[in-house]
């Protein structure tokens, strides 16, 4: 990858749903782009196709037009096994629940995470204690606070040192003291040369970013 290489490209990405005879326009002709070292917030209301649009950039979705390309690299319209190859390689996932597995302790799902790219594994404690869980690590889900349980996510999506990072309302239930560590470590993992996509409700997280763009009815508004 060239410096002028975006870590995250999307271009001209549509997706529509059928339901009977109804069609739904989730995406309607979405293109942006992600450098290494960028965080981009993405904002608008429920049913603008925030979540559509991140499941098409991370490969958990196909487009049924347009192109998403990671590092370069063709995502999109390519066969799952190589779709899941490419997003165990590069793209760190980070949600507002379910990050974890719950029968699994701490170490255990970074662990497992670190299992699916061979070659790729950083050691655990280190990751630990940039999240400030070494002490932690051998406690399940269900023993964690909120706090500790968004920051243990984050561990799980940075296990691998992916090219992007995408999280889906990362701060969503957390306080403003934790909200603001979240960032803090986002921001960390941006200046180490990942892009960071983050869909958000929060004036803060938009804030933190470095740019921000709007959807509303499938279209980038602004």
């Amino acid at each position: 990858m060239t410096a002028t290489t975006p870590a995250l490209e999307a271009e001209s990405l549509y997706r529509f749903f059928r339901a009977g005879d109804e069609e739904t326009l989730a995406l309607q002709g979405v293109s942006l782009a992600v450098d290494p070292g960028e965080t981009l917030a993405i904002t608008g209301p429920s049913g603008s196709g925030k979540s559509t649009l991140l499941a098409c950039l991370a490969g958990v979705d196909e487009p049924d037009g347009g192109t998403v390309r990671i590092a370069g690299e063709r995502m999109s319209h390519r066969p799952e096994a190589e779709r899941a190859a490419l997003r165990a390689r590069s793209i760190g996932l980070l949600f507002q629940s379910d990050n974890l597995f719950d029968q699994l302790t701490v170490r255990d799902n970074i662990r497992l995470a670190q299992r699916l790219v061979s070659g790729r594994a950083a050691e655990i404690d280190r990751l630990l204690d940039e999240v400030g869980l070494r002490a932690r690590g051998d406690a399940y889900p269900a023993q964690l606070s909120g706090g500790e349980s968004a920051r243990a996510g984050l561990a799980v999506a940075v296990a691998n040192r992916p090219a992007v990072l995408i999280a889906d309302e990362p701060t969503g239930e957390l306080d403003g003291a934790t909200e603001r560590q979240i960032l803090g470590l986002l921001r960390r993992h941006a200046d180490t040369g990942a892009a960071v996509v983050v869909v958000t409700h929060s004036p803060a997280v938009v804030r933190h970013a470095d740019r921000s763009l709007a959807l509303s009815d499938g279209r980038i508004s602004r």
